[in-house]
């Protein structure tokens, strides 16, 4: 294909690599921003009266003249953006003469979508074997649910999540959109695949990836435990169904995860807190021992509430080191602020149509490097004239007419 020139820098794993991205919201920008991180020419493509909603989603800037999304600018840094209407015969032709050109197109849209704009999978192969068609929904591309439109809750109601989260008494929805945020790995693990397969016969495929589905791969071993002994897996709450101690525990100033359920853990506690005789202890000197329900709630749990109890979070996590498991429960100000995050580069700036923002960064470490330091997120159209004259190559009467007519 002919590579576009990168925003920021011509570097990278993926450089050469241009991805035509049609995505919206979360799931399938977080993918192509993943992509675009490691180096690859990334071109959001926008309807004109229609842009991503997230341009209007909180955050908004206190840094710039005008209102600007941070919640935009972190799910879309390192890309260029342009307009384009899909519906207008001029935008369809257009689009194709860019599928042309591109290894990758990404969508986000119910299924069915692109076909009906007559851009479909098969339309898209006929103009270029070796494009990857990455398609993100909640229900997957086939199936008896495949049509039916779907949020993040979608998935995780679906997939089971919903029903073994929170406390005993009530299933809680994780606190993060975890459907669409998974979708957006394996979506960027499955389009790399299947652009390794392209670049070694010539041959693209669809790559099809459903919210749900990514749901369900991350319920750990609850489906495999209904299906060999029939056991329906609940909320656990803090705790873990069969692993202790290992959980959340009060200390002076909130609380910490506690997890020195190991035998070679539970003496390293043991010795930290000053109680080394609790390890050769008979009723607790194994792991198995240490498992039963009666012996957990009337020795184990007591014991290290009180270890807990006599220290704050700080000193817990001081006191601890490297010996054993304990983390505290962070709060994001405390996330923020931790050294260890900012040396891994885990809050970066973006900048975004004259706005600063801080946002997380990238959890892929390469040693060659990624883009996301630095990096920024495009206004609306930002790019046309790079991308439809300079790399499309439209002359200027062309571009003119599009513009006239409303499909850039």
């Amino acid at each position: 294909m002919s590579p576009l020139t990168h925003t920021l820098a011509s570097f990278g794993p993926l450089k050469g690599v241009t991805i035509l991205d049609l995505t919206r919201v979360v799931a399938g920008p977080y993918c192509a921003m993943l992509l675009a991180d490691m180096g690859a020419s990334v071109i959001k493509i926008e309807h004109p009266n229609d842009p991503d909603l997230t341009r209007e989603f909180p955050p908004m800037s206190r840094s710039a003249a005008t209102p600007v999304s941070g919640f935009f600018a972190q799910f879309n840094r390192n890309k260029q953006a342009v307009c384009l209407d899909l519906k207008h015969p001029d935008g369809k032709a257009t689009f194709l003469q860019m599928v042309a050109k591109a290894d990758i197109v990404i969508e986000n849209f119910r299924p069915g979508t692109m076909d009906k704009l007559g851009l479909g999978y098969k339309v898209l192969k006929a103009v270029n074997p070796a494009l990857v068609f990455t398609a993100i929904s909640g229900f997957g591309q086939h199936g008896p649910n495949s049509s039916r439109p779907a949020f993040d809750s979608s998935a995780q109601a679906s997939g089971g999540l919903w029903s073994m989260n929170g406390t005993v008494e009530e299933p809680m929805r994780v606190g993060t959109v975890l459907g669409d945020l998974s979708a957006a790995l394996y979506a960027a693990i499955g389009t790399l695949g299947a652009l390794r397969e392209a670049e070694r016969s010539g041959h693209g495929q669809l790559v099809d990836v459903s919210q749900q589905d990514s749901i369900i791969s991350l319920t750990e071993n609850a489906l495999v435990t209904y299906t060999e002994t029939g056991e329906v897996v609940g909320p656990t709450g803090n705790g873990h169904p069969f692993v202790k101690p290992y959980g959340r525990y009060a200390c002076k100033d909130g609380f910490v995860f506690f997890g020195a359920y190991t035998d070679k853990f539970w003496r390293e506690a043991c010795q930290a807190f000053g109680t080394p005789e609790l390890a050769s202890d008979p009723e607790l000197d194994t792991m198995a021992k240490r498992f039963e329900q009666a012996t957990y709630l009337r020795r184990v749990k007591p014991i290290v509430e009180g270890w807990c109890a006599a220290y704050t979070k700080a000193e817990l996590e001081a006191l601890t080191g490297d010996r054993f498991p304990l983390s505290p429960i962070k709060s994001m100000d405390e996330v923020v602020a931790d050294p260890h995050v900012r040396e891994r580069d885990m809050v970066v700036s973006v900048e975004c149509q004259g706005a600063q923002f801080e946002v997380f960064g990238n959890p892929i470490k390469l040693s060659g490097g990624t883009l996301e330091k630095g990096a920024s997120a495009p206004a609306v159209g930002q790019h046309n004239p790079q991308i439809y004259r300079e790399w499309l190559g439209l002359d200027q009467t062309q571009y003119d007419e599009l513009v006239a007519r409303g499909v850039i």
